[in-house]
């Protein structure tokens, strides 16, 4: 039976600990019960299952499942994909497995602050809402410390995307995660963008092309849903310099509750959580804690 809503995360064996992380969050805060799917390539399911147990309110599908539900890919492309560029196609076609007309696509590096339930992403008549905006406060927040690429490069990414479906106006940003995806959304993709051109979306998905801005585009272009946009859910610290900024302005959690339902800790500077031995030499690791100093020290100026 297909559901209306359900929560799913992609991940794997370093993220694993997040993934607890996350559940503990999801386990205290989820007053609907919403259903919890969690994939991982089938090499990690041992690991998973040993570290969180398998009565802990979600249910394991794999990363090959997904894979292996459109019958016009081949089993093992993931093996071509760098692991990023994998992970973007996959959370994307988790509709194709038939289980939720509409889910929240959320990352191990996530936690809910706050409780939620399915008002929060469902619309009285069953269409979801979408994450879509301009990104302003965050470029603005960029600007005034002097990162300049951050802008740049983000709008420049966006502009590519666009010219991939014609679209002419503002730029809009599906990110940060959690994303609200439909089935439907992708379905529209699939039936009028990528079969025509004899493509997927392990064609689609590039470096240049992120999956958050085809979705987006797709939704505009092809309006299979209605577009309902809302603000991001969950506060992002995108660099560390962001977060000492604003932390040091005084947010803390208990203050972000009144906006967000959610934070994200970027595993990139987060590597504390990464399970298993660090694969990073000691001169790496202390040449990332010192790069962590000075992004604390700039964040005063």
């Amino acid at each position: 039976m297909t559901q209306d809503f359900v929560l799913y995360c992609k991940s794997y064996q370093r993220d694993l600990l997040r993934v607890k992380r996350l559940l503990e969050s999801v386990q205290k805060h989820n007053v609907d019960a919403i259903p919890f799917y969690i994939s991982t390539p089938e090499s990690d399911r041992e690991a998973l299952f040993a570290l969180v147990g398998d009565q802990q309110g979600f249910h394991w599908v794999s990363d090959e499942s997904i894979i292996g539900a459109n019958p016009n890919v081949a089993l093992g492309i993931q093996k071509t994909r760098s692991g990023g560029l994998a992970q973007q196609v996959i959370k994307s076609e988790f509709w194709r497995l038939g289980l939720a007309k509409n889910y929240l696509c959320i990352d191990s590096d996530s936690i809910f602050i706050r409780d939620f339930s399915k008002n929060d992403f469902l619309a009285p008549d069953g269409h979801p809402f979408t994450v879509l905006h301009q990104n302003k406060e965050f470029f603005q927040l960029a600007t005034n410390q002097g990162h300049l690429r951050v802008e740049r490069d983000l709008r420049k990414e966006s502009e590519t995307v666009k010219a991939l479906f014609g679209r002419i106006g503002p730029n809009y940003y599906c990110a940060p995660a959690p994303f609200i995806w439909s089935a439907a959304v992708w379905e529209s993709l699939d039936e009028r963008y990528l079969k025509p051109k004899g493509m997927t979306l392990w064609d689609l998905i590039t470096p240049e092309h992120p999956e958050t801005l085809i979705y987006g585009e797709a939704l505009l272009n092809y309006q299979a849903i209605p577009v309902r946009m809302i603000e991001p859910l969950f506060r992002i610290y995108h660099y560390d310099w962001q977060y000492y900024l604003l932390r040091r302005l005084g947010e803390t959690e208990e203050k972000l509750r009144q906006n967000f339902m959610g934070v994200i800790y970027q595993s990139a500077w987060e590597a504390e959580m990464d399970y298993g031995p660090s694969q990073k030499s000691l001169p790496s690791r202390l040449v990332r804690k010192m790069k962590r100093l000075i992004r604390l020290l700039q964040s005063y100026l």
